[in-house]
């Protein structure tokens, strides 16, 4: 009954799943964006419930106030959410270009156009 009370690390190991299957088995450039960005939320989650701590509050000196919360895994987590909007970003606009030189966004698509130009 206690595993039942865990059900943030829960979800996460299902979010975690959920994006890594998607990046594995899809053939298109992005669907495996999409999986990869599962994949990074449910890390953000991981983070950010081990960073809770229960009855803490924020690290503000106040007399009546005896327990804190380290804002260190919050503050990480913001910094990773800018740079996972970039990499998505970019990642985006890596898709946009290959699907203009290839017209697909497929994976085995894009590897046949590539051998056949490589053959002859």
């Amino acid at each position: 009954m206690e595993a039942l009370g865990l059900y943030n690390y829960w979800l996460v190991i299902a979010l975690m799943m959920t994006g890594f299957y998607i990046v594995i088995t899809s053939p298109n450039l992005v669907k495996k964006i999409i999986g990869l960005n599962i994949f990074q939320a449910s890390v953000f989650i991981l983070y950010i419930s081990m960073g809770k701590v229960a009855g803490g509050s924020a690290p503000i000196l106040a007399d009546q106030v005896t327990l804190y919360s380290n804002p260190l895994p919050h503050v990480l987590i913001l910094t990773a959410i800018v740079v996972g909007v970039a990499t998505t970003a970019m990642g985006l606009s890596l898709v946009v270009r290959i699907y203009a030189a290839y017209g697909s966004m497929e994976e085995d698509d894009i590897e046949v156009m590539d051998r056949s130009e490589t053959d002859g």
